[in-house]
This record gives structure tokens, C-alpha cells and sequence, in this order.
């Protein structure tokens, strides 16, 4: 995350949202590689320095913007039991993850993140989805597993096959994984 902390509203808002915003256009029009500070900022109308005094340098900006863009814009889906919520979520992940620009984001939060908090942030960011799922779940009167059990034994292994093993990943393997931590009834 930035080094300030955002206030909702107010200029630092608005300077986080236009260099966002202006990261994302310029990234989509001439290439994550032709990104400068100085492109980024003129497009974001503002001055380099106070992109670099914000976020350090360009690593630390693409991965500010990386973490915003891996943030889930809607709740996980409801289809009534545990296990096609778990397997929807799992699948959608996937697919949203090992996409591209998925790849892209993932690399760039981690690689402007000397102090492991964007990692934190996309981290938290599956275990908030987890939690509802699981939350709705028990709701039901469903036996649940821990959100860190699913960390663990879902999220875990589709994150390293979508960094180091992509070949062959595809929704059956994210299916399978979301059926072994429900156990064998697929609670």
C-alpha cells in the first residue's frame, strides 16, 4: 500500500485516483514497459516529484495500482450450499488470476513490496471472500472448514500453479481442490 493513508475524499484521494487512473489508460495504450513517472504524471496532472514523493518510485506506483486492481469488486456468489459456492469462488479465482493481466498484477504487487504488506492485502483480500463464503455457509447450518484451511489447501495451491505451473491449470484442478477441503461428503 501507499506509505499515507488515504483519506476518503480530499486532494490525496483525488492524486491516488487520477495517477490510478492514468497508470491503468497509459498501460492499456502504450505498454506496462513505456511507463515512466514523468508520462504517469503528466497524463495524471500532477508533478513527477509528487508521484515519487507518494509511492517512492514507478515499482512501488504499479504495485499500489496492482493491489487496487486485484481487490474483488462484488461478493462471492450465492448458490445455496457450501460447496458450489466454494467451487464457483475457486473457479473464478482461477480464471481471474492465471488471466494476463492477472500474472501481471500479481507480479507487480509483489515486486514493489519490499515489506510484504500489498502481499498481505491480496491475502486478505481472499480470506474477506473465504469468510463470507463460509460465513453464509454455517449460516445454513453447514459444517465448515477454517478460512485458513481453504487458504491453505485451495488458494495456496492455485496461486503456486499459477506462478510457477501454469501449464495444464485450468477450472477441473480448482473443482478438485475445492471438493478435497470440504472432505469426502463435499460438506
Amino acid at each position: 500500500m501507499s506509505r499515507q493513508m488515504v483519506r476518503p475524499g480530499g486532494r490525496s484521494a483525488r492524486v491516488q485516483a487520477s495517477v490510478h487512473a492514468a497508470v491503468r489508460e497509459l498501460a492499456s495504450e502504450v505498454g506496462r514497459d513505456a511507463l515512466t513517472v514523468p508520462l504517469i504524471a503528466q497524463r495524471a496532472g500532477v508533478t513527477p516529484s509528487t508521484v515519487y514523493r507518494r509511492w517512492g518510485d514507478l515499482q512501488e506506483l504499479l504495485s499500489d495500482v496492482a493491489v487496487e486492481r486485484l481487490r474483488p469488486e462484488t461478493a462471492p456468489g450465492d448458490h445455496g450450499a457450501l460447496s458450489p459456492d466454494l467451487t464457483a469462488w475457486a473457479e473464478q479465482f482461477l480464471d481471474e488470476m492465471s488471466s494476463p493481466a492477472g500474472r501481471a498484477y500479481i507480479r507487480d504487487a509483489l515486486l514493489g513490496d519490499p515489506d510484504g504488506g500489498n502481499a498481505g492485502q491480496c491475502s486478505a483480500y481472499a480470506a474477506e471472500q473465504i469468510d463470507v463464503i463460509l460465513a453464509r455457509a454455517f449460516e445454513r447450518g453447514e459444517e465448515t472448514p477454517e478460512v485458513e484451511t481453504v487458504i491453505d489447501q485451495v488458494v495456496a495451491p492455485l496461486m503456486y500453479r499459477i506462478l510457477f505451473r501454469p501449464d495444464g491449470l485450468d477450472a477441473t484442478y480448482a473443482r478438485r481442490l475445492a471438493t478435497a477441503v470440504l472432505g469426502p461428503t463435499g460438506r
